[in-house]
């Protein structure tokens, strides 16, 4: 197992340590539902720097990344980040992820810990181009600062005015007094804040300042309840390698206004229509859903799983997304969970789930 820069602070601070995507990483400190609840209503910190970072650079990086990413990120402009993913040959999804542009001709893309090779071998398959790769997954972390409070916690570290950072934008600067950081409006919880990129041996600093002004620790299973609550797919779960884009609600980020990796059969797909779609669900009853366990019409008969199931610690009720056939896709639509040897009935809604 890998370290992050912070395992040793996370472990100085007691946090339940668990291998994850190759890492030693902290899943929680004092509890899911406090640290969940303290994203929700006030500023946390994560440390997830097991994700992975690679530089696409050279007058073909952008015809590198049109090719390979689903979304079209010929509209970035430096300072912008942009939410993509990257479908394969055969109608899936090789990972989700984030493509920021940082200058003309250089751009970061941000992909999933556990996919870091996998998606590395698959972009440079793909680079006839003779776009220049560089993997910097081992020398940089990546800290996020989120909740309603992270501007007013944060201010004080930065000279750049946080609250002016809109949605999915980033300003490279000083930040707890290190300099050229990527400061970035991004996050996995949907409560705000900021993803704050920074090499290895800045990231203890940042850290402990960034605590000083009163963020709280996070583990990671508060940030899968987060995400979770906002309905945002995790790879591996609700999005992988036999998941069309279309079939997990990614359309809004898959544009054919351009050529990329199996666009024409996605393409047609849209025209013919899904045949399955993914959900979001709320239990009618008590019982948390997890992933894997059946979903069921009326009959008893398995018309889909639960990708991804928790109970919901702002809403108080089992909440979770899976994959079922369209005539069970419309809004309160009614279907079952089978949790052990109960059909737990439960209601498909709007996501997300936590409206804030």
């Amino acid at each position: 197992m890998k370290n992050t820069a912070l395992t040793a602070t996370h472990e100085a601070l007691n946090a339940k340590i668990v291998p994850f995507a190759g890492y030693n990483m902290p899943v929680q400190y004092d509890g899911v539902n406090i640290e969940h609840e303290a994203v929700r209503k006030d500023c946390g910190v994560f440390d997830v720097s097991h994700m992975g970072e690679f530089l696409i650079e050279g007058p073909n990086a952008l015809a590198l990344i049109q090719k390979v990413s689903s979304n079209d990120a010929s509209k970035l402009t430096i300072g912008k980040a942009q939410y993509s993913c990257l479908p394969n040959d055969d109608g899936g999804i090789v990972d989700d992820l984030i493509i920021y542009k940082l200058k003309e001709e250089t751009y970061l893309l941000v992909v999933n810990a556990s996919n870091i090779e996998k998606d590395w071998n698959w972009i440079a398959s793909k680079n006839d181009v003779n776009a220049i790769m560089r993997d910097l997954s081992e020398d940089y972390s990546l800290l996020a600062i989120q909740g309603p409070n992270a501007v007013e916690k944060m201010q004080a570290l930065t000279s750049h005015d946080l609250a002016e950072i809109k949605f999915y934008n980033f300003v490279v600067g000083d930040f707890a007094g290190v300099e050229n950081v990527i400061i970035s409006a991004t996050g996995y919880t949907g409560s705000g804040g900021f993803e704050i990129y920074c090499k290895n041996n800045e990231a203890k600093q940042i850290w402990d300042k960034v605590t000083e002004a009163g963020a709280k620790p996070i583990g990671l299973a508060a940030r899968d309840t987060l995400r979770l609550e906002m309905g945002y797919c995790l790879y591996g779960n609700d999005i992988n390698d036999s998941t069309s884009p279309l079939e997990a609600g990614l359309g809004w980020i898959t544009k054919f206004t351009k050529d990329f990796t199996n666009c024409e059969a996605l393409e047609n797909q849209k025209r013919r229509g899904v045949e399955r779609k993914l959900i979001a669900f709320e239990l009618d009853d008590r019982g948390i859903p997890r992933q894997g366990y059946d979903i069921v019409d009326g009959q008893g008969e398995k018309i889909g799983e639960v990708t991804s199931g928790t109970m919901s610690p702002m809403l108080g009720k089992g909440i979770g997304l899976g994959y079922v056939p369209m005539v069970f896709t419309d809004v309160n639509s009614k279907i079952n969970i089978q949790i052990r040897k109960n059909a737990v009935p439960a209601t498909v809604v709007k996501l997300p789930f936590y409206k804030g």
